[in-house]
């Protein structure tokens, strides 16, 4: 299929029906594991740290664990940093960052703050890399109460104890070329509009939020990953994926109007990362590397500057 073929699954200008969607997830097949590379991952971190299972879902007989992994010793004197992947499941780095960071430095901040790492959010979705979960339901857009997505509502859940606490929650993410191949296309189709081609920015950059914005924050992170790997520029019209860049880096969304996951708690500083792993420039480890730096850097500058 070419940018600009009719997506294969429903009708042009109509929505999907229960029967497209039924339609659509009979294409969708199982191309990685979760328990091998997620669920068998976290289990050797139980010697350092708290796994917590904070809810499941059961998909056509599968049943997929939501696991959570905290500093032990959990100390509500201290600030509190959250960190999310795999809320898309195609998005690998995502998921593998979070892990890297939990393995490599998860404990560099034992007594300063306390780690929340949530590493796939959507673990159906990691198994057949796509965008949505089951439902053709996009789970980045249904961050709020009353979610239609499970994998949204569990993690809702999770930090509503901690939405006036949390200092921090950086959520990794990667723009594909399958995004303007794949993914943007089926949204257009699901949703009965047609479908407009957009431009796949090569390099990392972040998301800031429209109703909070931390550039200091967000500038310290796109320096440490400027180490790792190239940032993202400005397209010909000044902009990254349609918003204008505000920063070398860096656009803004509403993450909360917009159900986003960056946008569940207060936390004053929050961002969202995207890594490009189609660029000829960058590796699946360097994307990887991105994150991980991202991640860092991020709960660097939230506990040299926790008040703002």
């Amino acid at each position: 299929m070419t940018p600009h073929a009719p997506y294969p699954i429903g009708t042009p200008g109509k929505p999907w029906s229960p029967a497209d969607i039924a339609a659509w997830r009979a294409l969708q097949h199982k191309r990685r594991s979760h328990a091998d590379d997620v669920v068998a991952a976290i289990e050797p971190m139980r010697r350092d740290f708290d796994v917590v299972e904070y809810g499941s879902v059961t998909y056509d007989g599968t049943r997929y664990p939501f696991l959570a992994v905290r500093s032990r010793g959990w100390n509500d004197a201290l600030p509190t940093m959250v960190v999310t992947g795999g809320v898309h499941g195609y998005e690998t780095s995502g998921v593998h960052g979070a892990l890297q960071f939990l393995a490599d430095h998860g404990r560099d901040y034992d007594g300063r703050a306390n780690v929340l790492v949530v590493p796939c959010v959507s673990p159906w979705a990691y198994e057949r890399i796509h965008r949505w979960n089951p439902d053709a339901i996009d789970p980045n857009r249904n961050f709020r109460q009353g979610s239609p997505s499970q994998e949204s509502a569990a993690l809702v859940a999770l930090l509503a104890p901690l939405r006036e606490v949390v200092l921090m929650h950086i959520d990794l993410h990667e723009t594909t070329d399958s995004d303007e191949s794949e993914f943007r296309p089926a949204l257009a189709a699901r949703d009965g509009k047609a479908y407009e081609p957009g431009e796949i920015p090569d390099g990392f950059y972040l998301v800031d939020d429209t109703a909070n914005p931390r550039p200091a924050f967000q500038k310290a992170v796109i320096e440490a990953v400027a180490q790792v790997t190239h940032i993202a520029p400005a397209d010909a019209n000044g902009e990254i994926i349609g918003s204008p860049v505000v920063a070398p880096g860096v656009i803004e969304y509403d993450l909360k109007a917009l159900g986003l996951c960056a946008g569940i708690t207060n936390a004053r500083y929050v961002t969202t990362t995207e890594v490009y792993p189609d660029s000829p420039r960058a590796t699946p480890r360097q994307c990887n590397d991105a994150q991980v730096a991202a991640v860092r850097a991020a709960i660097d500058y939230a506990l040299a500057h926790p008040g703002g």
